[in-house]
């Protein structure tokens, strides 16, 4: 048994070709993966325009002294800063202790949250059980458990983990679970006709099914990983990102704290990128839909 067989919506031709195989004239695969490249090419590079568009009009407001530099400081000042921490390598040391726990965080939240997501989708029980349960823990606020993580765990690592875990785990976990539950139960009931196991099932039919869903809690998890590091960071630590903005905001320099937050946001940009080129290449199976 193969993808194929199980996924009706895998197109029978190679993209960009018609019903005969054949592909219409003028037009290759090679010209739309061109074609789309330029136009991801073309976003980008609005994308970049519009944030120097922002800086500018941040930095000439500032300049004629139409808001408070002490407040919202020169996005030069800010950049000079930036590179102030990086040419000294005063950031890198704090920012490998945050990656590090962001990092295990995403691991471990995302992992038991795909586990106990795929088990609850597949045992009704166990989903009726434990759905109270998970919709209690789930509105607690994660701020007032940080203090609690820091007592149990003390102020190195795990504690930051702990508290990233709870804000990676349930966003892994319901998208998973609606990922599961949203399959096509007359593709299910046709895979089980030709013979597949349960682990076939789980393999060629839930598991494709709930990419999408999966992927698109990942890149929120992403960036709540790292808020959870740089939080705990901030609560009680002895390095990281968020204790080097604490330190910078101790003696009121907003240059450093705006430092931290830019160098956090390109930190989480690049990952988020990783992520995309994971998603295309896990995703690559599925049909090109025209826009």
């Amino acid at each position: 048994m193969t993808r194929a067989d199980l996924n009706p919506e895998r197109p029978a031709t190679a993209a960009g070709t018609g019903k005969d195989g054949i592909a219409p004239a003028g037009t290759t695969t090679h010209g739309k993966a061109r074609r789309r490249g330029t136009v991801s090419v073309g976003m980008r590079l609005l994308q970049v325009a519009l944030a120097l568009v922002v800086l500018v009009i941040w930095e000439v407001l500032v300049r004629t002294d139409v808001i408070d530099d002490f407040f919202f400081p020169l996005p030069s000042e800010i950049f000079k800063t930036v590179w102030v921490w990086t040419s000294s390598g005063y950031v890198f040391p704090h920012l490998w202790f945050t990656l590090q726990e962001a990092v295990l965080a995403l691991f471990i939240g995302g992992a038991a949250g795909l586990a106990l997501g795929f088990v609850l989708a597949r045992v009704n029980v166990l989903e009726r059980l434990f759905q109270p349960f998970l919709q209690m823990f789930n509105a607690l606020p994660r701020v007032v458990l940080a203090p609690i993580f820091l007592l149990w765990f003390g102020l190195g690592i795990w504690s930051k983990v702990a508290f990233g875990f709870t804000l990676v785990f349930f966003i892994v976990f319901f998208n998973t679970l609606e990922g599961v539950k949203s399959v096509d139960h007359v593709l299910v009931d046709n895979a089980r006709m030709l013979g597949a196991t349960e682990k076939q099932l789980l393999r060629h039919v839930f598991i494709p099914s709930a990419l999408t869903w999966i992927f698109s809690s990942l890149h929120i998890s992403v960036g709540f990983a790292i808020t959870g590091a740089v939080v705990g960071e901030y609560l009680g630590a002895s390095g990281g990102v968020g204790y080097a903005i604490a330190q910078a905001q101790g003696v009121f320099d907003t240059k450093g704290v705006f430092a931290g937050m830019f160098i956090l946001m390109i930190v989480v940009l690049i990952v988020d990128l990783a992520v995309n080129r994971l998603e295309r290449h896990l995703l690559r199976w599925r049909p090109v839909r025209s826009s």
